[in-house]
């Protein structure tokens, strides 16, 4: 699982990527075991939007669907993506297994190490917990609703800097 800020600018573009077979934007990690978005956006459920990936590991690894993370977000915003702002719009990895941590762990070192962002990442590293899907209405949204004023504006580029800096990844 992975907060990058609106779910709608993750999903649409991990839904992009070779090798993920399924995307589904959700809330996790924070306290409500079945928040709704009206619960999330109070800001008093420490639920973060992500998106749940189901993915082919013979097609792509969990190194590059990070790397991936770190190039269409902002991971050294604490609570916040562009004008998004909230403990519901942190960075975030949430890991199922010890293969997803061990990568992840490694990859935020060496982010740390490099310091390719001039600033201090503050993207959280903890166990996937409390994961409930979004409502139907926030699936696929991008993709239905391209012209949407927040679509052309914040989804849109992550979308096309996906495909012009990762273009061998793109379906």
């Amino acid at each position: 699982m992975l907060g990058g800020g609106c779910f709608w600018c993750t999903e649409s573009v991990y839904k992009e990527v070779r090798g993920i077979t399924d995307v589904e934007s959700g809330y996790s990690n924070g306290q409500a075991e079945r928040p709704s978005y009206e619960d999330v956006c109070t800001g008093r459920t420490g639920c973060n939007e992500v998106v749940k990936l189901v993915y082919d590991p013979a097609v792509i690894g969990t190194r590059e669907i990070l790397e991936i993370f770190f190039v269409i977000h902002d991971p050294t915003t604490p609570n916040r993506q562009g004008n998004d702002v909230g403990t519901q719009y942190r960075s975030g990895i949430y890991f199922t297994t010890p293969e997803q941590q061990r990568t992840a762990q490694a990859l935020l070192d060496e982010l740390a190490r490099d310091n390719p962002f001039g600033r201090p990442v503050v993207t959280e590293l903890a166990p996937l917990a409390n994961y409930w899907p979004a409502e139907d209405y926030h699936q696929d949204f991008f993709e239905r609703n391209p012209h949407q004023g927040y679509c052309m504006a914040v989804a849109a580029p992550k979308v096309a800097k996906f495909r012009k800096t990762f273009a061998a990844l793109a379906k």
